[in-house]
């Protein structure tokens, strides 16, 4: 970037996750949020970010990026909203073929993109219904219970963790 400091606001144009919006300013990166790709810290030093919409390091709009966490943060906890979630760079335009053993049968192409976003389906409904169970007035023990039963069938979906771009979006089972 040429030797302005975007402030919160601006709209930039970075050369992998195309438009975004600076949402937060730090001593050494941007916090910033893509339509495609979510929200990525994207360090000052990198010089492929171009400013498409300046907006001045004066303006202050903290209080409502917080207000807007917050209200993102209850939508995704009550609803079904599902964030985007970007699929292993290596798998973007692959394809998942069910090949059967019977050699007369014909095989099954399936996008992977179209897969995954299966797997991240079900990954999202898992989480609501932790969420409404947490938040149900079953008595203690049977939420304990469900709350195991959860935990395993992401134990069961571990295998698709590979295609996750980032591992904070990973399945997670019982930990030991």
């Amino acid at each position: 970037m040429e030797n302005i400091t975007p402030g919160i606001g601006s709209r930039v144009m970075h050369p992998e996750f195309g438009k975004g919006v600076v949402i937060q300013v730090y001593s050494d990166s941007y916090e910033i949020t893509f339509f495609d790709y979510g929200i990525k810290t994207i360090l000052k030093s990198f010089r492929g970010l171009e400013v498409t919409d300046y907006v001045g390091s004066e303006t202050d709009l903290v209080s409502f990026e917080k207000v807007e966490r917050v209200v993102h943060r209850l939508l995704t906890r009550i609803t079904d909203i599902q964030e985007v979630v970007p699929i292993a760079r290596r798998y973007k335009g692959g394809t998942l073929v069910l090949q059967p053993s019977d050699k007369g049968l014909k095989a099954k192409e399936i996008p992977i993109e179209t897969f995954f976003h299966k797997i991240v389906m079900v990954r999202d409904r898992l989480r609501v219904m932790e969420q409404r169970i947490n938040s149900s007035k079953l008595d203690e023990d049977d939420k304990v219970n469900l709350q195991q039963y959860i935990t395993r069938i992401y134990g069961s979906l571990t295998t698709f963790n590979v295609l996750f771009a980032d591992k904070e979006d990973y399945f997670v089972g019982e930990q030991t």
